[in-house]
């Protein structure tokens, strides 16, 4: 599904996707709010596995319409793809749910690989917002308490989240199983109480778990 007002970068998003052979079905809406009547339309199309979204649309933004369209797509990837790249857009739409974000700078291959990124269970991030927030929000809050405490494997796991990294690209670089990498992913979330990761970098940052000195 694809949330975005403009028409004509709606249309290249499309036609550049359609082209692709494991992605089909693209359902487009100009607003976040059809959008949602759609949604709860118990006769309309099947629940969509990844939504595109902008945040700058007409009525309800796309930032004030993320926390419902992670209600009713429980099981979907949202991958916030918009202009801003201001840091208060930025952590409020991972700390709503979003499995990634990506700016419209992005080329059409890089918005196909943020879709099978998220899709791996990995982080869908621009350079840039990436780059962010493996650095901020450092000190912001105590240090984390011992059931929260990540250990040296996840905390190294969980940087190459950070970095953009899928499970079976962690596999490799770290040189264990894609078993490993996944059961030390689930731990992660379980410990940080989170369902993505970019959320749980988040987490990690605001709770001290990452080192403070680069």
């Amino acid at each position: 599904m694809l949330v975005e007002d403009n028409p004509e970068y709606r249309e290249v998003i499309r036609l550049a996707l359609a082209r692709d052979e494991d992605i089909g079905g693209i359902r487009e809406f100009g607003t976040a709010e059809i959008a949602l009547r759609s949604l709860r339309d118990p006769t309309s199309e099947p629940q969509p596995d990844v939504l595109l979204l902008d945040l700058r649309l007409p009525g309800l933004s796309g930032l004030e319409a993320l926390p419902t369209f992670v209600e009713l797509l429980p099981a979907a990837k949202i991958i916030v793809l918009t202009q801003s790249d201001r840091e208060a857009d930025v952590l409020k739409a991972i700390a709503d749910g979003a499995s990634g974000y990506l700016l419209k700078s992005s080329t059409v291959t890089q918005i196909r690989e943020g879709i099978r990124t998220v899709l791996d269970g990995g982080a869908s991030l621009d350079p840039r917002v990436a780059s962010f927030l493996l650095k901020s929000l450092k000190d912001r809050l105590p240090k984390a308490e011992p059931e929260t405490q990540l250990s040296e494997r996840e905390l190294q796991i969980l940087t190459l989240l950070g970095e953009g990294l899928v499970k079976k690209e962690i596999s490799d670089r770290l040189g264990i199983s894609y078993p490993t990498v996944d059961s030390h992913v689930r731990h992660i979330y379980e410990k940080l109480k989170v369902r993505n990761a970019p959320s749980a970098v988040n987490v990690a940052h605001r709770l001290g778990i990452f080192p403070t000195g680069d």
